[in-house]
């Protein structure tokens, strides 16, 4: 039987332990939502004040030049890059996900339509359950073409065999499930639709830090990521962008503005797409948060993914045989996949009750967070979760449960 002083001790023995010194973390709080908003690299308070004071405070425009700033996208971009299986300038730290997810499915339908049958090649393929803001993208650019393409949302993803057909342009979906915690595999499911002359869009938001990724492996298509969950870059951190390099000359997107330029300061009046991956750019980059990311990627260089990965599953496997354990008398549903090379590094249980509880949680300084309906996400960013945090994080849902100390009437905040 599994107690507290067995995780203090696995924690003794846990080589990645000393890494969580290099993360501001408040006393007190079991900070489980990692994959929402990564904790904050001590690091990073100094590279703000660097940049504020000194680089855009002393150096002024200078620092464009004299401080690297120019090449901020494409040099942090080398950095993420081994962590999802790409290769130096095959990256571009840059926008949002929602705007990389755009410039990426333009240029994939435009791929699309310079093929022979493109005439019938009119659906995207993604999950009912997929992200909303990839859905509400791909919507949007569908409306806005206004040339008869439409979306396939699948409910499940066994539909995926069936549903890929002559007709698809593009399959698009998020590796880890923000939800369920659900992952999926990539080289088999990229080798699926590309055997029916698809090409694939893989969402990385919940992977990217999280789960080994080989995109080259995968040999996926486009992938996106957000920089601020797993990977710590703070809060609206840009994200990345990724294009295989066999679709670098094809490649083309509508939001062409000047930093993707061939030569930006030769201040051409007509565009011309820079070479690689720059043409993924498209304006002046917010530099102050940009640099913030660098100190988040810095901490993944003292370690593996191999390693990442086997203390990830391990907390999981914890949490979830200590809840059920624990908690068995209690309506509990787990929303994760069991099995390893289903499951990401989170775990979502539901509840009748989930918001309130979650609320009960947080109050007592456990953090998850809250998605309808029902679900409970609990992270587990290995770079700084203890196994005793989640021995402490399930006895004091036990006593939340127990006592039924929560709130039904809770007013619902804005953000879950």
């Amino acid at each position: 039987m599994t107690t507290r002083n067995n995780c203090l001790a696995l924690d003794a023995g846990d080589p990645l332990a000393a890494l969580r010194t290099q993360f501001d973390l408040p006393e007190g709080v079991i900070y489980l939502d990692g994959n929402s908003l990564g904790a904050r690299p001590k690091a990073a308070l100094q590279r703000a004040q660097e940049v504020i004071a000194q680089e855009w405070g002393s150096d002024l425009i200078r620092s464009w030049n004299k401080a690297g700033w120019f090449d901020l996208p494409t040099r942090l971009g080398n950095k993420l890059a081994p962590l999802i299986g790409a290769k130096d300038d095959e990256v571009v730290i840059t926008d949002s996900t929602s705007i990389n997810l755009f410039k990426v499915l333009a240029a994939a339908l435009q791929i699309q339509a310079g093929r022979p049958d493109a005439a019938g090649r009119k659906v995207i393929i993604t999950e009912r359950d997929n992200f909303p803001t990839d859905i509400y993208m791909a919507e949007g650019l569908t409306k806005w073409l206004d040339r008869g393409y439409r979306l396939h949302l699948l409910d499940s993803p066994e539909e995926l065999a069936t549903a890929l057909n002559a007709d698809t342009a593009v399959l698009m979906l998020t590796h880890v499930n923000y939800r369920s915690g659900h992952l999926h595999d990539m080289q088999a499911v990229t080798a699926q639709a590309h055997a029916r002359g698809a090409l694939v869009i893989w969402d990385l938001a919940h992977s990217a830090g999280a789960v080994p990724v080989d995109l080259h492996r995968g040999n996926a298509d486009f992938a996106v990521g957000c920089t601020y969950k797993y990977l710590n870059g703070g809060p609206g951190s840009p994200a990345f962008a990724w294009v295989a390099p066999r679709h670098h000359a094809d490649f083309r997107q509508p939001l062409s503005g000047w930093w993707g330029h061939d030569t930006p300061f030769a201040m051409l009046p007509s565009y011309r797409p820079g070479a690689g991956i720059r043409r993924a750019l498209c304006g002046t980059q917010p530099i102050v948060s940009l640099a913030m990311v660098e100190s988040g990627l810095d901490v993944f260089a003292q370690t593996s993914m191999l390693a990442l990965r086997t203390k990830s599953l391990a907390l999981t496997d914890l949490f979830i045989a200590l809840v059920e354990a624990r908690c068995s008398n209690h309506p509990l549903s787990l929303a994760t996949p069991r099995q390893h090379h289903e499951r990401g590094s989170h775990v979502s249980f539901a509840h009748p009750h989930g918001y309130a509880v979650m609320q009960a949680l947080i109050e007592r300084g456990v953090i998850g967070d809250y998605r309808e309906p029902l679900i409970m996400r609990f992270g587990f960013t290995p770079l700084y979760t203890r196994f005793v945090d989640v021995w402490d994080a399930v006895e004091c849902l036990k006593q939340i449960l127990d006592d039924k100390a929560y709130d039904l009437d809770a007013k619902r905040d804005a953000v879950t």
